[in-house]
């Protein structure tokens, strides 16, 4: 009885851990999504950045509550009264301290989302969303894959995506042996590679498999997770056998899209 009151409660400990932790998390990540729109929003460079005080002041309140739960100690923390008042400090000097409590605001989600898994939890976010999505998107039967590759950077971009910051098509080149090769689309920030496959046949859906196993080969090189999107004309009718071994990898996911 005492054994299981203790895992229940290491769980619950756990839980409220990873709740509080991602509580901090999001009030960070609004934090430095306000202290961007200065940056884009204030043409007035003489006041623009005159407010990192109160931006460090609530920096210092995150960091402190999550030094509560890990460790931080990469992190500083502000003195907030040795911080001289905005109107003593010109322009560039409070550009200074601004910039310097968005980076420390930066390591902060970084070291969150490392802690939290962001990574793994948004790799299955962009799987369940295309798996959600993506069919209806697609009115008519798709000539090849460059139709699919398509209808999923227009689902990317309805999501909010923003080419060349969020995600990059056709980019990312890996260097194997002699050769290059570059995945259909890469999210830089989850170091995840995603990969379409089009089978509009038997044959097809048999070499997709080597496909596959090559892609892994290379793409493990610079990437921690991978995504392998096929789109099924009907070629493949069991699922479970053609995913076989290729799919029993936490990051290395498979998902069959059926038209």
């Amino acid at each position: 009885m005492g054994i299981v009151y203790l895992y229940i409660s290491v769980v619950f400990n756990m839980t409220s851990m990873k709740e509080k932790l991602s509580k901090i998390y999001k009030n960070t990540k609004s934090l430095k999504d306000s202290m961007e729109f200065v940056y884009l929003n204030d043409d007035n460079k003489i006041s623009q950045y005159g407010s990192f005080k109160t931006f460090a002041r609530k920096y210092n309140d995150l960091t402190l509550k999550a030094r509560k739960l890990i460790d931080v100690s990469l992190l500083d923390v502000y003195d907030i009264k040795e911080l001289k008042h905005p109107a003593s400090l010109t322009w560039p000097d409070q550009k200074l301290i601004f910039d310097e409590v968005l980076m420390n605001i930066r390591l902060l989600i970084s070291v969150l989302e490392n802690e939290l898994d962001v990574k793994d939890s948004k790799t299955q976010e962009i799987k369940n969303f295309l798996s959600s999505n993506l069919r209806k998107a697609i009115f008519e039967i798709p000539e090849n894959e460059i139709n699919v590759q398509d209808s999923i950077e227009k689902l990317l971009i309805g999501k909010g995506f923003s080419k060349g910051i969020d995600y990059g098509r056709e980019t990312g080149r890996v260097r194997v042996s002699i050769k290059e090769v570059v995945p259909d689309f890469i999210f830089p920030k989850f170091s995840l590679a995603l990969e379409v496959k089009f089978s509009k046949n038997k044959n097809k859906s048999k070499s997709i498999i080597d496909e596959i196993n090559a892609d892994i080969r290379s793409y493990s090189k610079d990437y921690a997770n991978i995504i392998f999107l096929i789109y099924d004309l009907g070629s493949i009718r069991d699922e479970d056998e053609f995913k076989n071994d290729l799919d029993n990898k936490e990051n290395i996911q498979l998902l069959i899209i059926k038209h």
